[in-house]
């Protein structure tokens, strides 16, 4: 009997999902799938190894909830994994706070430690951590495992974590913490593969999805990122405005006679792509666009990576490689060309066929600093972290 590591990303309106064989210590995937529109209007897809798609969608006003879709997730890999034992359960965490600088087996304290940090993440925390209860209330004995976007930066240097607060704040934890760790953890285990001169050196790792932030790494280890004390610093994302003027804030506060849950609801809902653009939060509608604000919401985009480029270049004093990731950077075409030419002081050159295809390498050879393409894998990080945790090797 074959055993398995389900790999669970819940957000508020989804729950994405991945199913690994556990062969020894490799991890061979088996199903990815998602639920989405939950609340509103629930589809289920998935796709296994071979290809073959299932789907379900059980229209609109259908009240399916976190524990509906698990409950559907568990259903459907008992019918379509026969021989499968499922012998763990992974799950991304945005926010591990000052106390988990790595994986960690999730008990009844872990998971009332990681609630107080819910106001650090409000967007991702509450709904990451559902499936935790819900799991581990339905089926107490499979172990669970919570992995943290903050982990992969607590090797950051003291000085690029602190803020210029007196200690009585920042002793409360208020400090730089950086996020999408696991993604950039996992662009540091693959690029070797790909550039070892420059996984040993300097490389600075563009995360650009909906969701978007810079890190600075070398030899592997996350010295500076753009994100700080949350997840809405930083890059404009899709709908997040990235760094922000705190007196900006204190305006809208004593101005605009704002409220938290206004200020909250404009800076990580209303902003970034969609509310400059007035257009859309993805990318791809931005680009086709005719609308002259969709294209200046590009241009604000491309424009902030290429400052943070520099700024996290000084932070290393040097630059060896710039890898692109995660969705705009995976699929943009146009996006990479921009960021690539508009870094050509830094000694970039684009490679304009290369691009066209997507890479891996899309500069030139002669190109003084090499620039990759490499595919996010955030579930596999987890996958792995998970069965370490667990302590096994079962095949």
């Amino acid at each position: 009997m074959a055993d398995i590591i389900l790999v669970l990303n819940a957000g508020s309106s989804s729950i994405k999902f991945r199913a690994f064989g556990v062969h020894g210590k490799a991890l061979d995937l088996v199903v990815r799938g998602q639920v989405d529109g939950l609340h509103t209007a629930p589809r289920f897809t998935a796709v296994d190894s071979t290809g073959e798609k299932t789907s379900k969608d059980w229209g609109a006003g259908f009240g399916l909830d976190h524990e509906g879709a698990i409950e559907h997730i568990g259903g459907f890999l008992r019918s379509h994994g026969e021989g499968h034992r499922l012998i763990a359960v992974g799950h991304r965490v945005v926010h591990g706070g000052q106390t988990y600088a790595g994986p960690v087996r999730v008990t009844p304290v872990v998971l009332d430690e990681l609630e107080k940090l819910v106001p650090l993440a409000p967007l991702h925390q509450p709904h990451n951590l559902a499936p935790m209860r819900i799991i581990a209330r339905n089926r107490p004995e499979i172990p669970q495992v919570a992995c943290f976007d903050t982990a992969f930066h607590r090797t950051t240097p003291e000085v690029a974590q602190a803020y210029a607060l007196p200690p009585s704040i920042t002793e409360q934890g208020v400090r730089r913490y950086g996020f999408h760790g696991l993604s950039y953890e996992y662009i540091a285990s693959v690029l070797p593969q790909f550039a070892p001169a420059a996984a040993a050196g300097r490389t600075v790792v563009a995360h650009l999805g909906n969701g978007a932030s810079m890190c600075a790494i070398v030899a592997g280890r996350s010295v500076a990122s753009t994100m700080g004390f949350t997840a809405v610093d930083g890059l404009p994302m899709g709908t997040r405005c990235g760094n922000l003027d705190p007196g900006v804030i204190l305006y809208l506060m004593a101005a605009l006679k704002m409220d938290r849950q206004a200020i909250e609801d404009l800076i990580y809902r209303q902003s970034g792509l969609l509310g400059v653009s007035g257009v859309s939060s993805d990318m791809r509608v931005l680009l086709e666009s005719p609308e002259p604000r969709a294209h200046f919401a590009i241009d604000i985009y491309t424009y902030r990576i290429g400052r943070e480029l520099g700024s996290l270049a000084a932070a290393m004093q040097g630059i060896d490689a710039l890898v692109l990731t995660a969705g705009v950077g995976e699929n943009a075409v146009s996006i990479r060309e921009r960021i690539v030419r508009d870094a050509a002081w830094l000694g970039l050159e684009l490679d304009p066929v290369a691009n066209q295809s997507g890479g891996p390498c899309i500069s030139t050879a002669s190109s003084k600093v090499p620039v990759w393409v490499i595919p996010a894998n955030e579930e596999l990080m987890i996958g792995q972290h998970t069965l370490a945790a667990i302590g096994t090797t079962a095949s």
